[in-house]
């Protein structure tokens, strides 16, 4: 019986361009469609192994980045409109004026809000009046004070008259701020006056004393311009 069955065995083994019967396997087929099997599990992996690194190196894409949101737009009221200056249409007069004077005054008020805006705030904090005691605060708290502010204007209106008396200068300048704090870039319109004061031309009075010092600030918040 063994040798019955060997013989065919053997033959197809010998004879490998004679076409299987029945259920007899065709082994280099059988091998072949193994090969490629395996090419094409390789390949596939490839494939997931090339698009996974793609994405490292996290397995979730970092989302799109979001467009800041849009800052608002600075602007302060008009002369004459809720929250502006006087609407003072008086023409300046082009003759020299002495730093004594009410524009003297409104000149030293423009000259610290400036500073103040450039962050120069302990030089504008030295236009106060007794060499910056008037401010109520020290340089450091004075600077510290404006430093939540990323912009800080103002727009000065036309000075008062002078009020003399007892030998000392008294004048009130208009001022109109508008800011934006570093917070939340959030808009701020301030509105008020500022007063400044002198010695007048009397014995002993020093040219720092005779020269205009802000004496005090009044302004308060002011709605939001349209």
């Amino acid at each position: 019986m063994r040798l019955i069955f060997a013989l065919p065995l053997l033959l197809a083994g010998c004879a490998p361009d004679t076409p299987p019967t029945g259920n007899a396997v065709d082994i280099n087929s059988a091998a072949n469609q193994a090969q490629n099997s395996i090419d094409s599990y390789a390949a596939n992996a490839t494939d997931e192994t090339s698009n996974l690194t793609t994405e490292a190196p996290g397995s979730i894409p970092a989302p799109a980045a979001t467009p800041d949101a849009a800052v608002e737009p600075l602007n302060p009221p008009a002369p004459g409109e809720p929250g502006g200056l006087p609407d003072d249409r008086t023409p300046v007069s082009e003759a020299p004026l002495p730093p004594d004077s009410a524009q003297g005054a409104a000149n030293v008020v423009q000259t610290y809000y400036a500073l103040l805006g450039e962050g120069k705030y302990r030089q504008a904090w030295a236009l106060w009046d007794d060499g910056g005691k008037a401010s109520g605060m020290g340089a450091d708290a004075f600077a510290a004070s404006f430093a939540k502010y990323s912009e800080y204007h103002a727009n000065i209106g036309a000075p008062g008259d002078v009020d003399a008396g007892a030998g000392q200068r008294y004048v009130t300048v208009p001022v109109q701020i508008y800011g934006r704090l570093k917070a939340g870039a959030k808009p701020v319109y301030m509105l008020g006056k500022v007063t400044l004061h002198r010695v007048g031309d009397i014995d002993g009075a020093t040219a720092a004393q005779k020269s205009w010092h802000i004496r005090s600030a009044e302004l308060k918040p002011t709605p939001r311009a349209g």
